[in-house]
């Protein structure tokens, strides 16, 4: 699409083409625009300023979030350009946490349609219904089924917020062009009975196809997928845990895709582990690490860490035999006959134990939740942690913000300030006794836009555990000592765009490596890549 196709009103109602009063004279002239806007010629700087100034009137973040995406729908490069250059205060707007508060009111604050949408009764006709999209060449497509949407549980067709907000990130965090993106919800209907209730739920209402059904859907998405838009990645997002890990190990090595919640999630958590090392002065190898949570997110993290202990040395056997699981019913153990099969690898020859007594008898070094469940770590867990540990790091992983097992304030008190602690949703800086900690955030945007940008760049044919690997390193070598002085294991959101940069370059590089690259190999990777990265000014 280009201005030289439309004119006037066309234009300014095209959100990929409007400038709106950013328009100078002479495009005024050349385009029909003169009389269509008011006489003012503003810089993208002032129309910034004036966004800004309107969005921070909102009282609630709910608004601020549906003014942010009416603003999307009107002019994207201004959207995307205020975005970049307010980070820290709008990506917890557009996605963590306020995303969770959009998706559970997704049906009622309904605008205009974004995404695809497929339902059972497309069954056989997906690949015909997916050429009623636009655009042809698509190279990221973020896929949900809205069972197991944050914390929040099933939340059905409403999920579509998610896949929206991910990629809204692809393209801030990365620079992936919106045109290439595309949010699709496989609505397989709800078990949420307030929402097949709800005369406002927009999905499938009906409760949801299991077993073979759902199966035979997802592998129709995916073939209809590869022929339509053969050289898209395929990003599973917020699947319930057993779904996620089948889709997964499904998929990944038949087409370029991966899932979010297990490896992005490793990814992220490595690096913060990786960081926290030059703090604490303990070899890698030697970390002694458990979990609270046995799901998805937790168990990807854990596989990802085996495979990075094993990357230094150590034989599968010693590289589980670092890491510990505990879920509600406490610890992973052998014994135990009520595990699911991702779990089993890490079920040790051990007497069974609660998650306090089992923090006394393993004395881990890092602790990470992922249990979408608030305040589990609690004072006593803290304390526990910090009475055998000189700088116990605390991973506080679950999202939303509300959702955290604890906060940093309660982590930095109840450990007199010894605790390093990250979290999956933002806060604030935080002074305890004069002594001012930042605590970092865990977040994917800090792995899955860099992914994206480095497969598609290369043209990968799949995705490997070693890719994300070298993500994780990646992430952590652009921590600067200066973070560190302040408790930080991550870099500053507002270099976001270089992380992305410096992940996508190091994962082409390991695509090449690994014979997974179609398109011819450039002699300058870096440059390659920042060139096709979409470009936010006017």
């Amino acid at each position: 699409m280009t201005t030289q196709k439309l004119r006037g009103y066309d234009i300014i109602n095209t959100s990929a083409l409007s400038k709106s009063t950013a328009f100078s004279r002479k495009e005024r002239e050349e385009l029909g625009l003169r009389g269509l806007l008011p006489h003012a010629v503003c810089s993208q700087a002032l129309q910034e300023q004036r966004i800004l100034e309107n969005l921070r009137r909102k009282a609630y973040d709910i608004e601020k979030y549906i003014f942010l995406m009416a603003l999307l729908e009107r002019n994207e490069k201004l959207f995307y350009h205020t975005v970049i250059q307010n980070i820290d205060e709008l990506m917890p707007l557009i996605y963590t946490p306020t995303v969770g508060q959009a998706c559970k009111e997704f049906a009622h604050i309904f605008r205009k349609a974004r995404g695809f949408y497929i339902t059972p009764d497309d069954k056989g006709e997906i690949r015909n219904i997916l050429d009623n999209w636009p655009v042809d060449d698509i190279r990221v497509i973020v896929v949900t089924d809205g069972e197991r949407i944050l914390g929040l549980g099933d939340l059905g067709a409403n999920g579509m917020g998610i896949p929206i907000g991910k990629l809204s990130l692809y393209t801030a965090c990365a620079g992936i062009h919106p045109r290439h993106c595309l949010p699709v919800m496989l609505d397989v209907g709800t078990n949420n009975e307030d929402f097949l209730k709800d005369p406002f739920y927009l999905g499938y209402p009906n409760h949801r196809i299991q077993g073979q059904p759902y199966l035979d859907l997802v592998e129709e998405f995916v073939l209809a997928v590869n022929d339509k838009f053969p050289k898209a990645l395929i990003q599973f997002e917020d699947f319930l845990t057993p779904n996620a890990f089948k889709l997964l190990e499904t998929y990944r090595d038949r087409t370029l895709c991966f899932n979010d919640d297990i490896q992005g999630t490793a990814a992220v958590s490595l690096a913060g582990v990786y960081a926290s090392t030059r703090i604490t002065n303990l070899r890698f190898t030697d970390l002694r690490i458990m979990f609270l949570g046995a799901g998805s997110a937790a168990t990807g993290v854990g596989d990802l860490m085996c495979s990075a202990f094993m990357d230094q040395g150590l034989s599968h056997d010693e590289a589980a035999n670092r890491l510990w699981f505990v879920d509600k019913k406490g610890l992973i153990t052998s014994g135990r006959k009520d595990l699911m099969m991702h779990n089993i690898p890490y079920a040790h020859d051990h007497p069974p134990l609660s998650f306090i007594d089992a923090i006394k008898d393993i004395k881990p070094h890092i602790l990470i939740g992922a249990t979408g469940s608030p305040n589990t770590f609690t004072q006593e867990v803290i304390e526990l942690m910090s009475s055998f540990q000189e700088r116990p790091v605390i991973f506080a992983l679950s999202n939303p913000t509300e959702r955290a097992e604890c906060t940093p304030e309660e982590a930095y008190a109840w450990s007199h300030g010894k605790a390093l602690f990250a979290s999956g949703s933002p806060f604030a800086k935080v002074t305890y006794q004069g002594q001012d900690f930042k605590p970092g955030q865990g977040n994917n945007a800090y792995i899955f836009p860099g992914m994206g940008l480095g497969a598609t760049s290369c043209e990968a044919s799949r995705m490997t555990d070693e890719m994300f690997l070298e993500a994780a390193k990646a992430l952590s070598d652009q921590v600067t000592n200066d973070d560190l002085k302040y408790g930080t294991l991550y870099p500053p959101l507002s270099k976001i765009r270089t992380v992305s940069l410096e992940i996508a370059t190091r994962i082409a590089q390991k695509a090449y490596e690994q014979g997974l690259a179609q398109h011819p190999e450039p002699k300058d990777m870096k440059t390659f890549i920042a060139d096709q990265m979409y470009q936010t000014t006017y």
